[in-house]
């Protein structure tokens, strides 16, 4: 009767262990910013900041309302004011919004020199670097899937190093990015805040950052499917498991804000 007593025990411990190990996921709904002023006029914006336009406003509004029907446990945004912003938005819909923690490492690739240039300029420079006659001619590449962003991210890097046209004598701000470290930092950030969430008990989080931001952290998973920009307000989703791996589940969905329209 003890050996029956003590199985049936045992049993029970392991369906709790199972149970509370599938309550620890966690979820991420890692958003891109609204539009902004220079997303508008084509200017590089990385760690450099612009208000989010009507626009922005409008479709950050709708994301909240595709959402408000979720339970979230946290709200993170980069310290950009374009991405607080956006996450405030988001919460305005919801019968309960939640304090707002920002981390610097969920911020934008940061360009140096090129912040607040025409991105026409930044990219006819990497472009060159890495053999193709213009912008337009990488664009076209990177649409296509023969060239990815982490090569980009690296020639803007290598292009900032030697000063640019537009700032003639000025030297390298020593402030453009590599990929490695865009990556790095993004991963990092969004394990911690992961982590953090499976100690709550798991649950959804909320995350605002940046396109090519999260385009790297999607590259450092492992995803090679993205030959497009983020949209603004996309939604890229998430699921950190128990065992420690982020498992991609959707990415650039739109559906969300569609649902808030």
């Amino acid at each position: 009767m003890n050996n029956i007593l003590k199985a049936l025990l045992m049993l029970v411990a392991v369906g709790a262990g199972a149970s509370e190990s599938f309550a620890a996921d966690v979820t991420i709904y890692l958003t891109r910013h609204g539009k902004t002023m220079f997303n508008t006029v084509h200017r590089a914006q990385g760690w450099s900041d612009t208000p989010l336009t009507p626009a922005g406003v409008e479709v950050a509004e709708q994301l909240g309302r595709g959402l408000k029907t979720l339970p979230f446990i946290a709200v993170w945004s980069s310290d950009s004011g374009r991405a607080r912003q956006t996450a405030q938005l988001v919460m305005q819909a919801w019968e309960r919004p939640l304090p707002l923690n920002e981390r610097k490492e969920l911020r934008e690739v940061g360009f140096g020199l090129y912040e607040g240039d025409l991105d026409e300029n930044m990219l006819t420079d990497a472009a060159h670097l890495l053999g193709f006659a213009s912008e337009a001619a990488l664009m076209k590449a990177s649409g296509e899937g023969t060239i990815r962003a982490d090569r980009i991210i690296d020639a803007i890097r290598q292009a900032e190093a030697s000063g640019t046209p537009a700032l003639k004598g000025v030297k390298s701000s020593g402030m453009a990015e590599s990929y490695q470290q865009v990556s790095k930092r993004m991963v990092d950030s969004l394990t911690e805040i992961a982590q953090q969430a499976q100690k709550q008990g798991g649950g959804n989080v909320l995350v605002v950052s940046h396109g090519l931001a999260i385009t790297s952290l999607l590259m450092a998973l492992g995803d090679t499917s993205l030959n497009e920009q983020l949209h603004n307000a996309s939604v890229t989703r998430l699921r950190y498991t128990d065992s420690g791996e982020f498992v991609i589940e959707s990415i650039n969905d739109m559906s969300y804000v569609e649902r808030g329209s």
